[in-house]
């Protein structure tokens, strides 16, 4: 049994029907594996289209990568909300398909949806992309890989501090949750590290695909004098078409934009998703448990910064390869005292330094001097 291109998993597991549709599958179950003995059969789940030059597209492209490793079968839905219906998928996957290791890539598909879905499925191992496993508390069979992507952001904030004629940045952000504001953080330390005059306005606009809060909130920050703009949100197609026809040059996110602002695109911090899958891949087909917290950045190969565009002068990419070859060394550290945050508050002592693996960064609840905004 084969589930049609066209046609949603979940639509097919909901024409099942209820209480016979788990006795059906119960049935099924076993004839599934069965016919899926001989490969390893994974589950991608994203929350927005494959080719949305964004966050979905950098998982997406490692899929399609996985696809060349002998024995794997991938199966893949899109579009997935972060509701209910990412458990239909997950569950459809798991019984239509016989997949064994599940990725659900979107941040609000972890609590409670993928923690339900597994306790009910324990032979089945699900990763979660970003989200805090902590042993003993969550199912066994679940983890969660992240990458150190602000390495990236810094990274860009090298490039953006050199670019700016006005020293306003901008930042259209999805949701203020840890992993955004390390992000926005990281991008207005790097900058300031060129300038400490230099200021990021953040805009939010509620969740992670808003094309048209997006444009708005771009040109709102061009008006307001913003001559660079970066951005983290599910597809930043629509910042970085918009940054460009304004003028406005940008630092890209999640995938290479570079297409999308041919003068304007300076750098970008991308995720390098084949690295993480391929090693969970490897251990699954091998019988080994996938590890369950599972953390890199630059030196291991989990992220990757976007080709220079010509709009980046020699001095600036000087500046910024410098700070790339010790972040490779492991020999540079993004959050080092003293730093504060935007309203005053010391949060980083003088010799104080928190390493990309200390947990304390992953709970991220501030902004630091330099953000115009806030987090409520």
């Amino acid at each position: 049994m084969t589930v049609d291109q066209g046609m949603s998993r979940r639509m097919v597991l909901g024409a099942l029907g209820g209480a016979a549709a788990g006795t059906a599958l119960s049935g099924f179950l076993p004839l599934s594996r069965a016919l899926a003995a001989k490969k390893l059969v994974v589950g991608f789940i994203y929350v927005g289209p494959r080719d949305d030059f964004g966050y979905n597209q950098a998982h997406a492209e490692a899929a399609a990568m996985l696809r060349s490793m002998s024995g794997v079968k991938v199966v893949e839905e899109e579009k997935v909300p972060e509701t209910l219906d990412v458990q239909k998928t997950m569950e459809s996957m798991i019984n239509l398909d016989g997949a064994e290791l599940v990725f659900p890539t979107s941040f609000g598909y972890f609590d409670p949806h993928m923690l339900k879905v597994a306790a009910k499925y324990p032979d089945v191992e699900f990763r979660h992309c970003g989200g805090m496993f902590k042993a003993g508390t969550h199912p066994a069979n679940t983890g969660s890989y992240f990458g150190y992507i602000d390495e990236g952001q810094y990274l860009n904030g090298i490039a953006a501090g050199h670019a700016t004629k006005s020293k306003k940045l901008g930042f259209v952000a999805a949701k203020p949750i840890p992993q955004v504001l390390r992000n926005i953080n990281a991008f207005t330390l790097g900058a300031r590290s060129v300038d400490p005059s230099i200021t990021t306005q953040v805009i939010f606009t509620g969740d992670w695909s808003m094309p048209i809060k997006e444009a708005e909130a771009t040109n709102g920050l061009v008006n307001a004098g913003v001559d660079v703009v970066t951005c983290h949100v599910d597809s930043p197609k629509v910042v970085v078409e918009t940054a460009e026809r304004r003028g406005a040059f940008t630092c890209g996110y999640h995938a290479n934009q570079a297409p999308l602002a041919p003068k304007g695109y300076l750098t970008g911090a991308e995720w390098n998703w084949i690295t993480v899958y391929k090693d969970f891949v490897t251990k699954a087909q091998a019988g080994e448990k996938p590890g369950q917290f599972v953390r890199g950045g630059l030196k291991e190969g989990f992220i990757k910064t976007s080709a220079y565009g010509p709009a980046v002068s020699p001095e600036s990419k000087a500046a910024g390869e410098a700070v790339k070859a010790k972040m490779m060394a492991g020999d540079f550290s993004i959050f080092s005292g003293p730093i504060s945050t935007n309203t005053g508050k010391e949060i980083v002592a003088a010799g104080k330094t928190y390493g990309q693996t200390d947990l304390w960064l992953e709970g991220m609840d501030w902004l630091v001097e330099g953000v115009v905004g806030s987090t409520s």
